[in-house]
């Protein structure tokens, strides 16, 4: 088992930055790939981005390419999403993940943290 808590949610203006923290226990963090994902009212979860588990490889969607950036920790048990130049559409409930495989589709992921509200005003 491993249990994932988010932190960083908060209230920014466009073109501001957000950092969200994911802090891990239980089983060994660096045996995981970890991921963020987000979701709005009405809409599928969606990727965001992903890190393999030695930190080395990473990958993003389209549309926060060049925005954001993922890192971890792993002597820390902690994984981290960079967000900066922030706009409106990346509004979302934004939840970290674990799992054995290093992607961007949901299903291959086996452990979910609660999430942590970004919201992005205009």
């Amino acid at each position: 088992q491993v249990q994932l808590v988010e932190s960083g949610r908060g209230l920014v203006q466009a073109g501001g930055s957000l950092r969200l923290s994911c802090a891990a226990s239980g089983r060994t963090f660096s045996s995981y790939a970890m991921g963020w994902f987000r979701r709005t009212p009405g809409k599928e979860r969606e990727f965001v981005a992903a890190i393999n588990r030695s930190g080395g490889s990473t990958r993003y969607a389209d549309s926060v390419k060049g925005r954001f950036t993922i890192s971890r920790d792993n002597a820390k048990n902690t994984v981290y999403l960079q967000m900066n130049s922030l706009k409106p559409e990346d509004t979302a409930v934004y939840y970290c993940a674990a799992g054995t495989a290093y992607s961007s589709s949901s299903i291959l992921y086996d452990y979910w943290g609660q999430g942590t509200q970004v919201t992005v005003s205009s």
